[in-house]
């Protein structure tokens, strides 16, 4: 019985030794064996901020600085100035007259028994040859009258150098004229405005030496703007 003691305390001893070895290398006194320690997880539960951009405006063009002195006009712009004479209304023109012009007469011979009065504009400024030119043969009594057929759609304007025409008939090709002539002076009187009012200064062209033999039929036609046009009545 003696011997079975010892060996019972012998092994209690060594059973509380173990324990006490566990306690200490655990550090709580007790023992913890196959239990994991709980990973903390340090997952970041903020929600990322999305920034919104923000829309810029364009900013204006400013205008470009106006240097001193200079203008600020468009360049379509222009002075404006007064005319003292509206060149492109013939009614402001001066009409021709003996003048501001010279004037000749030549007979021709196609048509027959015609002639042919040119008026050049020897001013510095147009002029107008208004209805016809007024015929007297030396101390002839009556006026001739035009043909009504060579009126002009416009008035003949000339310019300083330029030259208007009328035709004259001068007497009838088959004879039936009456109270047939010879005319040494010719008078070429011009008008205005108006039917038969004053042009002004009248003419006297020169004629042939012989003259110029003419009748009742006598008649001009109205200024015309080229010889051709005058001789064509």
């Amino acid at each position: 019985m003696r011997i079975v003691r010892h060996h019972l305390l012998a092994a209690a001893g060594v059973t509380l030794a173990t324990l006490a070895l566990t306690a200490c290398n655990d550090g709580t006194g007790t023992t913890d064996e196959g239990a994991s320690k709980p990973t903390a997880s340090a997952t970041s539960t903020a929600t990322p901020t999305t920034a919104t951009p923000t829309t810029q405006k364009p900013a204006a063009d400013k205008p470009a600085a106006t240097p001193a002195g200079s203008s600020t006009k468009s360049p379509s712009q222009k002075p404006s100035t007064a005319p003292t004479e509206d060149d492109n209304d013939p009614a402001a023109y001066a009409f021709c007259n003996g003048s501001n012009t010279t004037t000749t007469a030549q007979p021709v011979s196609r048509p027959l028994n015609h002639m042919l009065l040119t008026v050049q504009n020897t001013g510095s400024k147009p002029c107008n040859l208004t209805y016809y030119p007024v015929l007297r043969f030396d101390e002839m009594q009556w006026a001739p009258r035009p043909v009504e057929a060579s009126h002009p759609q416009a008035v003949v304007t000339l310019n300083p150098g330029e030259s208007g025409y009328a035709g004259v008939l001068l007497s009838a090709a088959d004879g039936s004229g009456d109270g047939g002539t010879t005319g040494k002076k010719l008078a070429v009187m011009f008008q205005a405005g108006t039917p038969n009012s004053d042009g002004g200064a009248s003419a006297t062209p020169a004629l042939p030496a012989k003259g110029v033999y003419y009748d009742s039929t006598l008649t001009p036609t109205y200024w015309q703007t080229t010889a051709d046009d005058a001789l064509s009545y």
